[in-house]
């Protein structure tokens, strides 16, 4: 996306603002630097397998991500601000380039979630005013866990996306959303508002169930245009015959065309749309189908950048998006990296969504981890959105 070059200086508005009680405001800044390592190779989840991820090529996802939202910051805050962070790469590695206030504790690593939680009491007796993060569900849940104990569950929290599982409210759409959102709440601009902490069943997802309650709900700046949201399961009251049509769509789609490599993505509706094709996929992961057979399941990056590279046809990429959110990529499927929707072009991808799961999506939001081909996508404004038997909609894709 395209930022402005300046916004307005909110620093002699910061004694008007109303959750500021002082000039100086204090922002606690944690990363876990394990989030995210698992997507690219397919893994559920990186929670205990962070050596693994990176003995199989895994590159930092969360640190990066952090950087790049406090680069972000920097670019366009004029604002009197402290930040308090951990040392390392739960913290300071990231944050390199700011020559303002940074004070430093004590960080780890490896880390692990009792390391998150240290931080978040030590912050919250430093007195933060917010919390900014970088992981994913499990770190948030480790955070709302910290701020229950110590009866601090009235500090804002800002997440920055970066982990394979991102169902809870109170991340931003992206890293550079992320910046925009701390940076319009330190100028008195954002409301804080409650929302949800979703709480997945890590058991039943690491074999391929979705299965997800409402863990707790926390505070957060109300911008309903750089926050997610929390993830909607929609359900409608028979929407089996649209699934069947849509379905019958593809199958003729392989028909026509045999050679057609398409990259079939997750969740219930693409799930029963290929067992309406006599295909037992995958709930939670990416599978290559090819002539009515699955020539590849719950495929990770490399495998599909292989198959991709040795294919002489047509290949096209089926996703749909999360109701309520309205993500297409970069929120569980993170398989399908920059490099595999490079291949397959961004004419290749076709959303699938029933009209139940539409009436929540007002746009397509992308964060493909690739800023270039963010710009990409919403230079096209638009994408294609299979709703029922040959019946395409041209669904906007968000700007923010």
């Amino acid at each position: 996306m395209r930022w402005p070059n300046a916004l307005p200086d909110c620093s002699t508005d910061l004694m008007n603002a109303g959750h500021f009680a002082l000039v100086m405001t204090l922002v606690g800044i944690i990363v876990n630097p394990d989030a995210g390592l698992g997507g690219k190779l397919g893994f559920k989840g990186s929670d205990g397998r962070a050596e693994q991820a990176r003995r199989e090529g895994a590159v930092d996802r969360s640190g990066p991500r952090m950087a790049e939202t406090f680069q972000r910051y920097i670019e366009i805050a004029n604002e009197d601000v402290e930040f308090v962070t951990c040392e390392g790469r739960m913290g300071s590695n990231w944050l390199s380039n700011y020559g303002g206030k940074i004070s430093i504790i004590d960080g780890a690593e490896p880390s692990t979630f009792r390391d998150t939680k240290s931080a978040v009491e030590k912050m919250t007796d430093m007195g933060i005013d917010l919390l900014l993060y970088s992981g994913g569900d499990g770190t948030t849940r480790d955070i709302i866990s910290a701020l229950k104990d110590i009866q601090k569950e009235d500090i804002p929290l800002i997440g920055v996306p970066s982990g394979v599982k991102m169902h809870s409210g109170c991340f931003a759409a992206s890293p550079q959303a992320a910046a925009e959102v701390l940076h319009s709440w330190i100028c008195g601009d954002l409301l804080v508002s409650s929302t949800e902490v979703m709480d997945l069943d890590e058991e039943a997802y690491l074999k391929g169930q979705w299965k997800v309650k409402l863990y707790a709900e926390a505070m957060t700046p109300s911008a309903p245009r750089w926050m997610q949201g929390a993830k909607q399961r929609v359900q409608a009251a028979d929407e089996s015959e649209i699934i069947e049509g849509i379905a019958e769509h593809i199958g003729e789609m392989m028909e026509e065309d045999p050679n057609l490599m398409i990259i079939w993505g997750s969740g219930g509706t693409l799930r029963r749309m290929a067992k309406h094709l006599g295909i037992d996929k995958t709930v939670l992961g990416i599978d290559i189908i090819m002539g009515g057979d699955i020539l590849s399941e719950d495929v990770n990056e490399r495998e599909l950048l292989d198959n991709l590279s040795s294919h002489d046809g047509k290949s096209i990429i089926l996703l749909s998006p999360m109701g309520g959110q309205g993500f297409l990529i970069g929120r569980g499927n993170l398989q399908i990296s920059p490099e595999v929707i490079l291949q397959v072009g961004i004419d290749g991808i076709l959303g699938i969504a029933t009209p139940a799961k539409l009436l929540t999506i007002n746009a397509l939001r992308i964060d493909s981890g690739d800023n270039q081909l963010d710009d990409d996508f919403r230079a096209k404004k638009y994408l294609k959105v299979l709703q029922g038997y040959r019946t395409t909609r041209l669904l906007k894709i968000a700007i923010e």
